[in-house]
């Protein structure tokens, strides 16, 4: 009986971590019409930052006590993991394909282990640093470096601005993961992830509020039509899925998703969220990526999976094995409901 309700269990953990995995992969297919069709990409963050947020203000009302217990913890995770990874990850879809955008992401778990080796002056395993070499070998066949880069230079750049606030994604999470103090000086247990993704959507509503500035935003494109790869689709369809589906639903369905399975198990499903935005832009926006670029993309994929595997702590004290190692559990956990795309 007990093995049987362990069974179902596992599969439904995998089913849903399956969904997040396909509703976070569809975001950016969803926005770089919206945005061809003359909306700023900043708009298009806000629209959705601002309007998931307004969906997750009971759960974050349930969590209220986290403002008074980690302020610094929401306001960071607000403005690197929302607002700064969004951002630069719209802006850089603006320029070159989605696949490519996505998989320069993925450069962040070998970016995080040079902050834990050089800043943090913590040992990495071996396979760790195995896993960076493949991560920027595969990225150099995915950007056809042999070719001069032949991608625009400044999509580039905005992919590898993501990157680096997911790194502050990555080592807040960790943070995150740990005891901390209240108000009072009493200890406080670690956040619970979808508190913490709900004031961070807030604090990245208010912060793109800011920078964005909606008010100068055409409203009248919403209620056009955008093109996908030819067809005409309803704007406002789009900006709902990427409100519903590639945000609140994501992060739902891959909070709990990780929940019901091991955060290693997770984090592998997860690693399919690259894969499947590049079949939807291949499919939806007729972004096709050639036989080297894909070879470079599993390779980025593998190196990125590596990078992210926890080891075993020694008994002289953790060594680093990938991002947010000190507290797997919440940063895979975070991880699964990650507000990049």
């Amino acid at each position: 009986m007990h093995a049987s309700r362990g069974t179902q269990k596992r599969s439904a953990g995998l089913g849903l971590a399956l969904l997040s995995a396909f509703a976070f992969g569809g975001s950016g297919v969803a926005a770089k019409p919206l945005i061809e069709a003359g909306l700023d990409p900043l708009h298009v963050v806000w629209l959705r930052v601002a309007g998931a947020a307004l969906i997750m203000l009971p759960v974050a009302w349930r969590h209220r006590n986290l403002v008074r217990e980690r302020p610094a913890l929401l306001a960071g995770f607000g403005l690197f993991a929302v607002a700064g990874v969004q951002a630069f990850y719209f802006a850089a879809i603006s320029r070159i394909p989605v696949g490519v955008a996505l998989l320069v992401e993925y450069l962040a778990p070998a970016l995080v282990l040079g902050w834990v080796r050089f800043v943090q002056r913590r040992p990495v395993t071996r396979a760790a640093a195995l896993g960076v070499v493949l991560a920027v070998g595969g990225l150099a066949c995915v950007v056809e470096i042999w070719a001069g880069l032949s991608f625009d230079a400044l999509g580039l750049l905005l992919a590898l601005g993501a990157a680096c606030c997911q790194v502050g994604y990555f080592v807040l999470s960790d943070h995150g993961g740990q005891e901390g103090k209240g108000g009072d000086g009493r200890s406080v247990e670690p956040p619970p992830p979808l508190g913490v993704i709900a004031y961070g959507l807030i604090v990245g509503a208010l912060v793109l509020t800011v920078v964005a500035r909606p008010w100068g935003m055409d409203w009248s494109l919403l209620g056009g039509t955008a093109g996908m790869n030819g067809t005409g689709v309803p704007a406002w369809v789009l900006l709902g899925w990427i409100v519903l589906i590639a945000t609140v639903l994501a992060y739902g369905t891959g909070v709990v998703s990780v929940r019901m399975l091991s955060p290693q198990v997770a984090g592998v499903v997860a690693c399919l969220e690259a894969v499947i935005a590049t079949v939807l832009a291949w499919v939806l926006l007729g972004e096709h990526l050639s036989a080297p670029q894909l070879i470079g993309g599993l390779v980025v994929l593998t190196g990125a999976f590596i990078a992210q595997s926890p080891a075993p702590k020694p008994p002289s004290g953790p060594v680093a094995a990938g991002a947010g190692a000190a507290a797997a559990a919440t940063e895979s956990e975070l991880s699964a409901g990650r507000a990049s795309h």
